[in-house]
């Protein structure tokens, strides 16, 4: 089972820039689908981002309309790490951020996925 650990959050102010890493082990990371998901306070889970296991587009959108041309979402399956990349953020963009494996094509929905790291928080001031 693949366990999943993310990293890069903080406090930054609107337009800037964070790259959130996400750091997989006990699995086969390259068998994985992987996906970003977010989580604002009062808020349902939110499908942000997903890359296919070589890294190229999926059946499924690859964004959500809401971060299409602002987020970067990438691999390295040799450092069993995805990333995502987030520009010109803005108050929006707050929220927890989750990585998640699945072991299928993945998908659009929280229950597409089946494993899940701990998150990690990125605020946005205005």
């Amino acid at each position: 089972q693949v366990q999943l650990v993310e990293s890069g959050g903080g406090l930054v102010q609107a337009g800037d820039s964070l790259r959130l890493s996400c750091a997989a082990s006990g699995g086969t990371f390259s068998s994985y689908t992987m996906g970003w998901f977010r989580q604002a306070p009062g808020k349902e889970r939110e499908f942000v981002a997903q890359i296919s296991r070589t890294g190229r587009s999926t059946h499924y959108a690859d964004y959500a309309d809401s971060v299409k041309g602002r987020f970067a979402i990438s691999r390295d399956n040799a450092k069993t790490t995805v990333y995502l990349q987030m520009n010109r953020l803005i108050p929006e963009d707050t929220a927890v951020y989750y990585c998640a494996a699945d072991n299928g094509v993945g998908g659009p929905r929280s229950r597409d996925y089946d494993t899940w790291g701990q998150g990690t928080q990125v605020t946005v001031s205005s």
